[in-house]
């Protein structure tokens, strides 16, 4: 079979993910070890990445690599073409955020070449590296500074950036992503678990990801106090130095422009109609109508990522609490990144 080999070396990586959260540090093997280390550099480096951060993140990831859940994703695709070279451009927002097109590109069977970002450039390389290990060595990829000699490209960066990158690649086949966020939308009958659901929503990575909600739509006579009620236990978010700094300037400028804004000590909710929110704000407004809601989803469809929201709205949503749950077959932009490197 395509792919038996590379299946089956991440089948192993996950399991070997599965067996380092589970234990104590202190019966780590080398490999355990080396890994344990790469996490603390890569907090020191960006502490955004904390350890707590990072090992969710693996979590996720380990949680995806069986057999059945990787066949089942790739059998929706003809992946029997000529090798081709794909650069990646990787983001650093959150930890491993480019893992996905690195395993996308490799289960395709292309040839990533890759440029890491410099703010999550240790534990990505090192889990290639086992991956390829477990898989008797059939995985070739190349970690470059530059990328050159490519045959597609896909690159992850912010509207300015996506503008460089599209005109620097023009003559390319291409996926540049852009600047995206998500949505909740609530009936306001929500139980205080599915609101402690959202929190995980909001602020989990610090709310530096795509698929972290900044919007929240309300109905007009729901109270903030259930909101701050079910998010207190995101409490200690505050005791992390750059989201306290982010939330000190952003409340300084508020009360110096004199708008309106709630207040918990950790987060603020601010009315207003914009899709993103500052870091350690959330946006919020209140609707009249379903039809209201439906409206500004549409007319927002480009910059969201994904929707929050009971079945019964009647939207393409997910669940509370499962943002940062993507299943293999779930791409960022909505952009399917299988079906594309399936014709490169």
């Amino acid at each position: 079979m395509l792919n038996e080999n590379k299946i089956l070396g991440l089948e192993k990586l996950g399991i070997f993910i599965n067996d380092f959260i589970q234990k104590n540090d202190e019966d780590y093997n080398e490999q355990e070890e080396r890994l344990a280390y790469l996490m603390t550099r890569s907090e020191i480096e960006n502490p955004w990445f904390t350890q707590e951060n990072q090992r969710y993140n693996l979590q996720q990831w380990a949680s995806l690599f069986t057999r059945q859940a990787i066949e089942e994703w790739l059998s929706k695709y003809q992946l029997s073409g000529t090798p081709k070279r794909v650069g990646l451009i990787l983001a650093g927002n959150i930890p491993l955020v480019g893992f996905h097109d690195v395993i996308s590109v490799v289960l395709s069977n292309h040839i990533p070449v890759i440029k890491l970002s410099s703010k999550d450039r240790l534990v990505l390389p090192f889990l290639l590296q086992l991956w390829n290990g477990f898989s008797n060595n059939e995985i070739e990829y190349h970690i470059v500074e530059k990328l050159e000699n490519f045959d597609a490209v896909i690159a992850t960066g912010s509207n300015n950036t996506a503008r460089y990158l599209e005109y620097y690649f023009k003559d390319s086949l291409s996926i540049i992503r852009k600047n995206r966020t998500s949505v909740a939308v609530l009936k306001g009958d929500e139980t205080n678990e599915e609101l402690q659901l959202l929190a995980d929503d909001i602020f989990r990575y610090f709310g530096l990801g795509c698929r972290n909600v900044t919007r929240i739509m309300i109905p007009g006579d729901m109270k903030l106090d259930r909101l701050f009620e079910n998010f207190i236990h995101y409490k200690d978010v505050i005791n992390h130095n750059k989201y306290a700094n982010n939330y000190d300037y952003n409340r300084a400028i508020y009360l110096l422009n004199q708008d309106q804004f709630w207040d918990n000590n950790f987060v603020m909710l601010k009315e207003d109609e914009k899709l993103f929110s500052p870091l350690s704000v959330i946006n919020f407004s209140r609707y009249k109508s379903p039809e209201e809601v439906k409206v500004f989803l549409e007319n927002h469809k480009e910059e969201i990522q994904t929707i929050v929201a009971k079945p019964e709205l009647g939207l393409e949503s997910i669940g509370f609490g499962e943002t940062q749950n993507p299943s293999l077959d779930t791409y960022a932009d909505n952009v399917d990144t299988m079906a594309f490197l399936s014709v490169v």
